[in-house]
This record gives C-alpha cells, sequence and structure tokens, in this order.
C-alpha cells in the first residue's frame, strides 16, 4: 500500500482539546490546478501560522487500508490516504473534504500538523489571494517499490528546489 506521508509536529499536550475550525469557504476554493488535477486556491490573504483546514474523511486501520486498495496497481499514484501514526489512517477518499485536493510541492506554503490524532493544514507563509495552497506529501519509499517510483511519483510542482519527485527521502544519486 501506498501512503501519504506528511511532516508532523507533535502535539504539547496529549489531554488538551483541540477546537474544531469552521468551514471556510470565504477562505479558499478547489477549482482546476495547474499542478495537477484540482487544487485548493486562496480567496483572500492567509496569514502564516492560520490553521487552514482539517484533513477529513474515514478514520481507519493500516490493514483496512491495504484490504481497500488491494486492487489499486502499483502505477497509480493518486492516493487521499494520510497517515497519522502507526494505528490511524486518514481516507480523504470517503466522506473527505476539500483539503484532499491541496496538491504537494518541493517549496510548499503550508504543511501538515498532527494535532491530538487530526491533521490540520497550515500556512508556514502568507500566501496571497488567487495562490494555489501546497504542501510537502512527503510519501515514504518503501523496499518493495519498483525501479522507477520517482518517475511514477514525478513532481509537477515547477519550484526552483523542485527534487523531482514526492517521495521522501530524497533519491540517493548514484556513487560513481
Amino acid at each position: 500500500m501506498r501512503s501519504k506521508r506528511k511532516k508532523q509536529r507533535a502535539s504539547k499536550s496529549k489531554s488538551k482539546l483541540v477546537p474544531r475550525i469552521a468551514a471556510r469557504p470565504d477562505m479558499m476554493r478547489v477549482r482546476r490546478s495547474r499542478v495537477h488535477g484540482r487544487g485548493v486556491f486562496a480567496l483572500r490573504r492567509i496569514r502564516k501560522g492560520t490553521r487552514v483546514i482539517e484533513y477529513l474523511g474515514d478514520r481507519i486501520t493500516h490493514r483496512q487500508a491495504d484490504v481497500r486498495y488491494q486492487d489499486k496497481s502499483e502505477r497509480d499514484n493518486h492516493t487521499f490516504l494520510f497517515i497519522v501514526d502507526r494505528g490511524v489512517v486518514i481516507d480523504a477518499g470517503v466522506d473527505g473534504n476539500d483539503a484532499r485536493f491541496i496538491n504537494h510541492s518541493c517549496d510548499p506554503n503550508c504543511e501538515s500538523v498532527i494535532d491530538d490524532r487530526r491533521v490540520f493544514v497550515e500556512a508556514v507563509r502568507t500566501i496571497k489571494p488567487g495562490e494555489e495552497l501546497t504542501y510537502d506529501y512527503q510519501i515514504g519509499r518503501d523496499r518493495g517499490d519498483p525501479p522507477d517510483a520517482d518517475e511514477i511519483f514525478a513532481c509537477r510542482c515547477g519550484a526552483k528546489s523542485c527534487r523531482g519527485s514526492m517521495l521522501w527521502p530524497p533519491k540517493r544519486k548514484a556513487r560513481k
């Protein structure tokens, strides 16, 4: 199974109540993206540090995700799975929200934050109106990846610092 791994910050307190953030239709809109398929775009200025949206979907185990997508081709890079921890995966393909349409970038303007086993997308810099929201998927490499995994998970972000792949860590250069 191929799942998205996201950069995460540890929750400071396991017992604190994490407030829900209401949907903010005035903040962003899903539309066609130049990066890939659909994307999420800012409708207004979003300040650095703003918790933009929660990544929602069916909360399942890793085993359930494996069974659910066992017939999926290993050449298919499209996924709405987000690994929360060793026990929980969020499948935004089932009961997901607009967060599932935020595209990958090697030079993102947002990051994913795991807080109390919930996933949020936060702005890491101020985002201008009309700008596409992105974060680094950091999809984990697996021992059983096909030799062309970097091509299957090719990045199309166009950033100057683009590593060419959504996979993490970056592929080591071959020794000469």
